[in-house]
């Protein structure tokens, strides 16, 4: 049986230990090399070929970004997974980008830790669970087959009044300052968030607002667009 080879990247020890422990328990896997940072990251990858790279999101001593595009530019065949609690949505679609083929959440149960790693290793793009089947999903297919991110959000119809919301949501604005701004009600606003909600199939204003980031089209919403228009 071929085993998936694996090297791990993680710089809290005690979780680098007991993710090595865990895999190496697997008939089908091999952690060829754990380390707590990715400074020699290349010479590792050369030196012991691995399948996949295990990479914590948040390394504290360098961008895991960074490392993400070093590995892709030299050793494109090679797999990464990036681990992390719980993935800010820009952060999955900058990694995403740069390469990255599956996401595993740190809180994730074992059978779905071995599961994303299974799935990876045959070619699967593994998203994390929270983000699976939402809009997010098809903006990050569009990326991936060269399509700009924003071409998917702007073909959400919008009314000229919702794009507005969702620009100054995007600015921190909670819903009696947009009223204000706006000179609408309270009640319009939550009217309009809500409906903004269902359209982009999301469920909290913080989704709405990284649309907006994604999005170039809602920074000039507000200097383009009549506030009388609804």
């Amino acid at each position: 049986m071929k085993k998936i080879s694996i090297l791990l990247i993680e710089d809290n020890r005690l979780l680098r230990d007991g993710i090595a422990a865990l895999l190496k328990k697997q008939p089908d896997m091999n952690v060829t090399a754990s380390f707590g940072n990715g400074e020699n990251i290349l010479i590792a990858v050369e030196k012991y070929e691995p399948n996949i790279v295990l990479l914590d999101l948040g390394l504290r001593s360098q961008s895991s970004l960074q490392i993400v595009k070093l590995v892709k530019k030299q050793y494109e065949s090679i797999k990464i997974i990036v681990m992390d609690l719980v993935p800010l949505q820009s952060d999955v679609f900058e990694f995403i980008q740069a390469g990255v083929s599956g996401f595993i959440l740190k809180d994730a149960n074992i059978a779905e830790f071995y599961k994303t790693i299974r799935s990876v290793f045959e070619g699967a793009q593994v998203l994390p669970p929270h983000l699976t089947g939402s809009l997010f999903s098809q903006i990050v297919e569009h990326a991936l087959n060269g399509y700009p991110p924003s071409l998917i959000v702007e073909s959400v119809r919008m009314t000229k009044r919702e794009r507005q919301v969702i620009e100054l949501i995007a600015d921190g604005f909670a819903n009696k300052e947009i009223a204000q701004k706006l000179h609408l009600s309270t009640y319009t606003v939550k009217s309009h968030v809500h409906n903004i909600l269902e359209k982009l199939s999301l469920h909290t204003r913080v989704q709405v607002a990284n649309y907006a980031h994604i999005s170039d089209s809602y920074k000039t919403a507000g200097d383009t667009t009549s506030l009388i228009s609804e």
